[in-house]
């Protein structure tokens, strides 16, 4: 794509990287990229050539939210319900996508930009990154998968303070709140999340795949039907080259090259 375009794609290898791609606006948030989001995502889970993707800004900021630009003025909203299940196909392709995601963080990630964050498997930022949940500065609860993914990551208490009183809080904090996976300095992030993301892609899919749907659900369910999920999916694991092959790479002393692929190996 173009530097025109709202989401910007680019694929590495293995590793696709998109970029949120409105810098004048902080990456504000529009219709348009939600749409341009859902459809490289849909094409990532059925494509199966990508094995990881980076979700980044423009600009030096992530993103600052939905675009309010053009409500100022506004006496209504003309469809608040058919744009809120546009917007939640998105996030849970994010959520649900069967590959690893990396959200890498530089300057402001608030509102729904923040939730897209944590709606990444792994969250890397810099020292000078700044989170908010703003939602009720604007009259709003939480949306994008933050009442879900809030609780989980930081605790009921902690994600009431943040929706609640919607302070801007430090990558720091973030880190501490177990919302922010690493920090890394500026000059270093891309090299840090490259290195990750080629790390991610090089690791055997169906097994990785298998265990995020694990960890994903892990919480919402009893000890019995996490082991019922779990006997599922390592046999899925079992029937795979790619467990043959992480045998055959431990005895003969060697770095396995996974597939993804099925059936003898004959």
């Amino acid at each position: 794509m173009t530097d025109d375009s709202v989401l910007l794609i680019e694929d590495v290898g293995n590793v696709r990287t998109l970029t949120l791609n409105r810098p004048h606006r902080k990456n504000a948030i529009t219709n348009a990229m939600w749409a341009a989001l859902r459809d490289t995502l849909h094409e990532v889970a059925f494509g199966g050539r990508i094995r990881a993707v980076v979700l980044t800004g423009a600009g030096g900021a992530f993103c600052s939210g939905a675009d309010i630009s053009d409500t100022a003025g506004m006496d209504e909203f003309p469809d608040p319900s058919r744009d809120m299940r546009a917007i939640n196909e998105t996030v849970l392709r994010l959520h649900d996508l069967q590959v690893p995601t990396i959200a890498k963080v530089d300057g402001v990630a608030a509102g729904a930009g923040w939730n897209l964050a944590l709606g990444c498997d792994l969250v890397v930022a810099t020292p000078e990154s700044r989170f908010c949940q703003i939602f009720s500065r604007r009259a709003l609860s939480l949306d994008c998968g933050g009442s879900w993914l809030l609780p989980k990551l930081a605790g009921l208490q902690q994600a009431k303070r943040l929706a609640f009183l919607a302070d801007m809080i430090s990558a720091e904090e973030a880190h501490a709140l177990g919302l922010v996976t690493w920090i890394q300095p500026r000059d270093g992030i891309d090299t840090f999340v490259d290195d990750l993301a080629v790390r991610l892609a090089s690791g055997p899919p169906t097994a990785l795949a298998q265990t995020k749907a694990l960890l994903n659900g892990g919480t919402d369910h009893t000890m019995r039907e996490a082991l019922a999920h779990e006997a599922r999916a390592q046999t899925i694991n079992l029937s795979g080259r790619d467990v043959l092959e992480a045998f055959a790479a431990f005895s003969e002393k060697r770095d396995p090259v996974f597939t993804g692929t099925w059936g003898p190996t004959g």
